[in-house]
């Protein structure tokens, strides 16, 4: 593996995971639940993101026979942490 591919690949995956709570903290700042929803959705997106990004990951360690299992965890965790983010997107819609 590339190194240079490596890190581009983990410069991306850090910039994504800091991406999620910056949305939810930047929105959480708006005046209006409809804005704080929208910074929701990008704090899910960048969720979505960093999990094609671990899967990507994923694929390459597993191409040189290194352990996937925290990996995993974490593809896992980014499911969790998006259905968490939905959940709160329902929550505010049903304020409305």
């Amino acid at each position: 593996m590339d190194d240079s591919k490596d890190f581009a690949l983990k410069d991306q995956m850090n910039r994504s995971a800091i991406s999620i709570p910056s949305n939810i903290a930047e929105g959480s700042e708006r005046d209006s639940n409809p804005d704080f929803i929208r910074f929701l959705r990008y704090a899910k997106s960048s969720a979505a993101e960093l999990r094609t990004q671990l899967y990507i990951h994923l694929k390459r360690l597993s191409k040189t026979n290194q352990s996937t299992d925290s990996t995993k965890g974490l593809i896992n965790e980014t499911k969790e942490i998006a259905s968490m983010i939905q959940g709160f997107i329902n929550h505010l819609h049903n304020q409305a």
